[in-house]
């Protein structure tokens, strides 16, 4: 093929289309757990609510619910994904072996932000977030009954694989996904471009700038206990129970369950089943959706 302005416009436009072909093809679940939020600089910094008050009747002043003193601050990171194809392969007509390439690379970029997100909630046990505890921690501040203020914990311990219980029903959620600016695929194929020149090859890349951070520790529990029944209903019951300041629950009813691949058939049993073994009724089919991802 002649390397003219116009055919190199052509190559361009064949091999976006076959990364957008592979940007459509993940099913992700990031969306799921995380809220997307827009960011306009380096960086942009939450300040939650310790505590979500509700609706109460009007009764003398308003009660002012004012947002954490603490600072949670998300920075954005740069990421890049780049191919070279050599200027001989496409004199010669033999670029198309790149194609799947580029819908690999459209593949990997749409599967990217559940890579974030995911490997974020793994590591909720030693990252900190808005209130300066490990977002898994066993002495979060929390209130019982008196709306006294008591430690309370959304981790239980143990040596088995680790398995996640998110309530992602509301407005907010567990984590956040944060972008500055989506990902953008670009190239470099002027013949007077120095790598052009020196490396004799056309460059393909997509960059973008984003990050993942932790929202509510509230809405998340993990847990290192065997994925059975027992174990279950305790950290369901454990985020159910978690108390306003006024000693009334939270209305926290977790809604996903997510496991790693090796945990994917107890929960399926766990979730999916219509009898315990072959007898009873299993009583918990249905109360959660399960999402099983590889990067926990």
């Amino acid at each position: 093929m002649d390397i003219t302005l116009s055919n190199l416009r052509t190559l361009f436009t064949t091999v976006t289309m076959a990364f957008n072909e592979g940007l459509a093809l993940p099913k992700s679940h990031w969306k799921t757990v995380a809220m997307q939020i827009k960011s306009s600089s380096s960086q942009t910094d939450y300040a939650w609510l310790d505590d979500l008050p509700g609706i109460r009747e009007w009764i003398g002043d308003r009660i002012i619910n004012r947002l954490s003193a603490s600072k949670y601050a998300i920075e954005n990171k740069r990421f890049e994904s780049t191919i070279a194809i050599q200027r001989t392969k496409v004199e010669d007509d033999t670029y198309g072996i790149y194609g799947p390439l580029f819908k690999r690379m459209g593949e990997q970029t749409g599967e990217f932000p559940d890579t974030l997100v995911f490997e974020l909630l793994k590591s909720g046990h030693t990252e900190k977030c808005f209130d300066g505890q490990y977002f898994f921690d066993a002495d979060h501040n929390g209130f019982d009954e008196a709306g006294a203020e008591v430690p309370v914990s959304n981790v239980t311990g143990g040596a088995a694989p680790a398995w996640y219980l998110l309530d992602c029903g509301q407005v907010l959620k567990p984590l956040v996904y944060q972008e500055r600016l989506p990902f953008k695929f670009q190239s470099l194929t002027n013949e007077n471009d120095e790598h052009v020149f020196w490396k004799d090859e056309y460059v393909y890349g997509v960059r973008g700038r984003s990050n993942a951070g932790f929202g509510l520790w509230q809405l998340a529990h993990k847990s290192s206990a065997v994925l059975d029944e027992t174990n279950y209903v305790a950290a369901r019951t454990a985020m159910m129970n978690l108390r306003k300041a006024t000693g009334k629950r939270m209305g926290i009813t977790p809604t996903h369950l997510v496991v790693p691949p090796e945990l994917e058939a107890a929960g399926r049993k766990l979730l999916n089943a219509l009898l315990i073994d072959g007898g009873d009724t299993n009583v918990w089919n249905g109360s959660a959706e399960l999402i099983v991802n590889h990067h926990i």
